[in-house]
């Protein structure tokens, strides 16, 4: 009940549409890998996905972030199922390629974030090199571009009550790994296929 009530609750805050483009909605393993530019956005995509979908995917979020506080370990624990990772100091056996690979197991999706923090501006940061990674050790996975509009102006960057406007989240066409494809080809191939979602 908590899940359905915060889902509705982000859908009514933000006015945020699900555009389905690219793809159709699945309960198959998929990684979303979409634009990041206000604290709204996993739990964004998370409530715009259809419920039986919901309950499989895994948002990946910054531990030092959602570990401060009694609420936040809840939502991040009870509520999101999320994969907190480090992201300040990974190690050798604080890898975050490692516990994103074992969150998915074989039944889970992530969701996750390429530009590893928050953009204030309409521009990309360039994708960091974990959703390669992701590609590469789990070639069995559709890789699904997501884009993420307006929720910047909803709730702005050192904000805490959001402001009304309509938001939208749209899903397209998945991706994976070509056959000898590198690194950087790949995530540029990524970061455009998010940008195609841009409406006319």
């Amino acid at each position: 009940m908590m899940k359905s009530l915060l889902a509705a609750i982000a859908k009514l805050i933000t006015g945020a549409n699900a555009r389905w483009i690219g793809c159709a909605p699945s309960t198959r393993q998929r990684v979303y890998f979409a634009n990041h530019t206000s604290n709204l956005d996993a739990l964004v995509i998370w409530a715009s996905l259809p419920p039986e979908i919901r309950q499989l995917a895994r948002p990946v979020a910054a531990r030092d972030y959602w570990v401060k506080g009694r609420l936040r370990m809840y939502l991040a624990n009870e509520v999101f199922n999320a994969v907190l990772i480090e992201r300040k100091r990974p190690t050798a056996h604080d890898n975050p390629l490692t516990d994103m690979l074992k969150a998915l197991g074989d039944r889970h999706s992530l969701i996750i974030f390429p530009e590893g923090g928050r953009q204030s501006g309409e521009e990309m940061a360039p994708f960091k090199g974990g959703l390669f990674h992701l590609a590469k050790d789990r070639p069995d996975l559709e890789f699904v571009p997501v884009l993420i509009e307006n929720l910047n102006r909803i709730l702005p960057k050192g904000e805490f009550l959001p402001v009304p406007l309509m938001g939208g989240v749209s899903f397209g066409t998945p991706l994976t790994l070509g056959a000898g494809e590198d690194k950087l080809t790949f995530l540029n191939r990524a970061q455009a296929a998010v940008k195609a979602l841009q409406k006319p």
